[in-house]
C-alpha cells in the first residue's frame, strides 16, 4: 500500500485525484492540502465523498507532506508546481505533476510561453513525460513525472501512429479541439461563468494557447522531424469532456481501413485506447468519467487528408486518471489498477 498526498486537492484535478485514490486498491490518501480550504473536512467541501474519508484539508507544508507520503500528486497551477517539486524530490518523495512546469524540455520555450523564469531548469531533463501510450519505458521507477496537458493528450493520441509510420507530414497540422468548461479550472471567470458559457460556444487563445509547443514537441518526437501546428481550442457548454480532431497531410495513398489497421496494430495492447471502425467517430459521452481514449479515423481522398478524432475526459485521461496510470507504472502496480471504471450510460 502506497501512502499518497495531493497538493492542491480542492481544485477539479485534485478532486478527481481524490476520487481515484480513494477507490484505488493499492493507494491510501494520507494528506490533502489546500490554502483556501485548510481546516475543513473533505466531505464537507465535497459531500460526494461522505463515508469515504474523514480527512480534512491542511495548509500546504513540504515537510509535513514528505513525512507522511511516498507519492505526491501536484494539482496546482502552472508556475506553482516547480516551487514544490525540488524540495519534495530532495526528501525522497516521488512527484507526479499535473501542471505544465516540467513537460517542455527547452527552458527557453517554457519561459516564453508561460512568462516566468523556471526555478528548477535542471529538473527538466530528469522529468519523464507521462503519456504511457507514447513511451512508457522510462516511467518505471521514475521520480519526477510530468503529466501531459489534456489537449496534448488527445491530439498526440489521435496522430501518433500515423506520425510514427511516416504516413502523414508533421508540418502544417491543423487541430480543432473542444473542451468542457471544467478545463478552465474551479474559479469562475467572465467567460466560464454559467450565463456566459451556457448555450454558447467560442474559440479562444487562437494561435496563442500554451499547449501548442507541447503538442509540437510530441509530434516531433513521434515523427523524428520538426513539427508545426495550428491549434484552435474551443470552449463548449458541457461540464467535462474533450474532443480533438486533427487534420494531417498524407504522404502516401491509403484507405480509411488501411489507417484503422495501422492504429489497431499500434494500440492493440493499450488498455485505455479504443480505435473505432472506419468512418465511426468518437463522442465525449463514451469516455465521460473514465481514463479511456476513443479514436475515430477518416480519409478525405480528394484533399489528401487524414482526419483523426480523439475523445477523452479532460479531467481523467486528460489529467488525474493519467497521473494515476503513471503512478501505477512507476510504483510497479498493474497499470489499470483503480482505473477500470464503467462510464455512466446516460
Amino acid at each position: 500500500m502506497t501512502d499518497v498526498a495531493i497538493i492542491g486537492a480542492p481544485g477539479y484535478a485534485g478532486v478527481e485525484l481524490t476520487r481515484l485514490v480513494l477507490g484505488h486498491p493499492d493507494m491510501r490518501l494520507t494528506i490533502a492540502t489546500s490554502g483556501s480550504e485548510a481546516g475543513r473536512r473533505i466531505d464537507d467541501v465535497y459531500p460526494a465523498f461522505t463515508g469515504l474519508t474523514d480527512l480534512s484539508y491542511v495548509a500546504p507544508d513540504v515537510g509535513a507532506v514528505a513525512d507522511c507520503s511516498e507519492v505526491v500528486f501536484l494539482a496546482v497551477p502552472h508556475t506553482v508546481a516547480m516551487e514544490y517539486a525540488a524540495p519534495l524530490l530532495a526528501r525522497g518523495v516521488r512527484v507526479i505533476d499535473a501542471s505544465a512546469d516540467f513537460r517542455l524540455k527547452d527552458v527557453e520555450v517554457y519561459e516564453h510561453w508561460y512568462g516566468v523564469a523556471h526555478k528548477s531548469p535542471d529538473l527538466l531533463k530528469e522529468a519523464v513525460y507521462g503519456l504511457p501510450e507514447m513511451d512508457r519505458t522510462e516511467l518505471a521507477d521514475a521520480t519526477l513525472i510530468a503529466c501531459p496537458g489534456c489537449y496534448p493528450t488527445a491530439a498526440i493520441l489521435a496522430a501518433l501512429p500515423a506520425l510514427e509510420a511516416e504516413m502523414v507530414s508533421p508540418l502544417g497540422v491543423i487541430i480543432d479541439a473542444k473542451s468542457g468548461v471544467s478545463g478552465a479550472g474551479r474559479a469562475p471567470t467572465a467567460v466560464t461563468h454559467y450565463p456566459s458559457a451556457n448555450e454558447s460556444m467560442m474559440p479562444y487563445k487562437v494561435g496563442s494557447h500554451r499547449h501548442t509547443p507541447e503538442i509540437e514537441q510530441g509530434f516531433s518526437l513521434a515523427s523524428g522531424q520538426s513539427s508545426s501546428v495550428t491549434f484552435v481550442p474551443h470552449l463548449v457548454p458541457m461540464n467535462r469532456g474533450m474532443l480533438a480532431t486533427v487534420y494531417l497531410r498524407m504522404n502516401v495513398e491509403a484507405s480509411a481501413q488501411d489507417v484503422v489497421d495501422l492504429y489497431l496494430e499500434r494500440y492493440g495492447k493499450e488498455p485505455f485506447v479504443s480505435v473505432h471502425a472506419a468512418g465511426r467517430m468518437p463522442a465525449t459521452s463514451e469516455v465521460r468519467g473514465s481514463n479511456r481514449a476513443h479514436i475515430g479515423l477518416a480519409v478525405d481522398e480528394s484533399a489528401g487528408l487524414l482526419i483523426a478524432s480523439c475523445a477523452i475526459d479532460n479531467l481523467v485521461k486528460g489529467t488525474s486518471g493519467q497521473a494515476i496510470q503513471c503512478a501505477n507504472i512507476a510504483s510497479g502496480y498493474e497499470e489499470t489498477a483503480g482505473l477500470m471504471l464503467p462510464v455512466p450510460v446516460i
